[in-house]
């Protein structure tokens, strides 16, 4: 009996993961190659690194009927970008264009890193000349020893009690 429940539970799992796929269908296969290439180039804007090909967000299934319908109407590559730029900006787009508001994104984590690693050796040459031995007074050297000594002694009468 456990094993039935179990397996309708994982049954009715299944099925409410599984999602509606639209197919779309295409007047020839230049066209439907361009649709599979853009639905991999462009990012979707709701979910995380993921193309609208990838995504099942309704913001994604929204683009990909816009895109079929651009394609369609016999739009090329570069007008369905520049269409998803100028409505979403660059962010579209999994390589953004080299341009002063891109700027960040293609040099910000260089950037952070020539930073991390200048304070980094910052912190270990400190480090490394705070440890630098110095001699000790000849009073300095015999307390030492008595200290060790009686500690020594400590733990031998400790060990000897147990």
């Amino acid at each position: 009996m456990r094993s039935l429940i179990f397996i309708s539970l994982l049954l009715t799992g299944l099925a409410i993961n599984a999602a509606p796929i639209a197919t779309f269908k295409f007047d020839n296969d230049q066209q439907e190659e361009l649709f599979h290439k853009l639905s991999q180039d462009l990012r979707c804007l709701v979910c995380q690194n993921n193309s609208i090909g990838d995504s099942n967000a309704d913001l994604a299934k929204d683009l990909r009927n816009e895109m079929y319908g651009m394609i369609i109407q016999g739009k090329n590559e570069q007008q369905i970008v520049d269409f998803m730029v100028q409505r979403y900006g660059d962010f579209v787009l999994y390589n953004p264009p080299m341009k002063p508001l891109t700027w960040v994104l293609w040099f910000g984590p260089a950037i952070i890193f020539v930073i991390a690693l200048f304070y980094a050796l910052r912190i270990i040459k400190a480090q490394r000349s705070d440890v630098a031995p110095q001699g000790m007074k000849a009073s300095e050297s015999e307390r030492l020893k008595r200290l060790q000594a009686e500690a020594e002694r400590t733990s031998h009468r400790q060990d000897q009690q147990e």
